[in-house]
């Protein structure tokens, strides 16, 4: 039998820019569990996660599109202009010379496993595009994923990288544009820095 559950009672919902700073608990715990599984290994602290979120309060172009089962939060997404964004994020994007403000960038696309199989990734997906298109000045979204190593002594045996589902979308992966990011990861004492790498496409 399987573990998944229905997509049929779900219930979506869009915040906006500072609209989106009611949700940040929310999003913030939801981060924290999802984003504990391989290949981020994340050791959560709200904290960190509510202040690390203030960026898409400050973006009025800012997109979260959430999904909920009753009252809980099972899923969300979000996407920012890119130079709304962080230093540490646009900083690859302006070193190769690219035009920043042309470029909209896609932040998490998290979901409980239970929810998992059923083309939410899809949707996540195809909300965030019709969000950067309904401005009809960005040329190209992008996002960034953890690089683990293939041999990382926690990756699970039956782990599947999303890069098919990625490129199924139209997505390139770009080795020359990446970020540092740091984080705890569980079992850890202290945070290590991480190498994030984007993936592109023409919108």
């Amino acid at each position: 039998m399987s573990n998944s559950r229905s997509n049929a009672a779900l219930s979506f919902a869009s915040y906006f820019g500072e609209g989106i700073a009611a949700q940040f608990e929310a999003l913030g715990q939801l981060r924290i569990r999802v984003f504990r599984a391989f290949p981020y290994l994340y050791e959560g602290d709200l904290a960190y996660e509510m202040d690390y979120l203030q960026v898409y309060a400050r973006s009025p172009r800012s997109l979260l599109f959430a999904a909920y089962d009753g009252a809980e939060m099972i899923g969300a997404t979000t996407c920012i202009p890119l130079i709304d964004e962080t230093e540490e994020v646009k900083r690859p994007f302006v070193a190769a010379g690219l035009d920043v403000a042309s470029i909209f960038y896609f932040g998490e696309s998290i979901l409980l496993p239970a929810y998992r199989g059923q083309g939410l990734g899809h949707r996540f997906f195809d909300e965030r595009e019709a969000h950067a298109r309904s401005f009809g000045e960005y040329a190209t979204t992008c996002f960034c994923a953890v690089d683990r190593p293939i041999d990382h002594p926690l990756r699970p045996s039956d782990y599947r990288p999303l890069d098919a589902f990625w490129m199924q979308r139209g997505y390139k992966k770009q080795p020359k544009l990446s970020s540092e990011f740091e984080w705890l990861d569980i079992g850890e004492l202290e945070p290590t820095s991480k190498t994030m790498i984007y993936w592109n496409r023409k919108l």
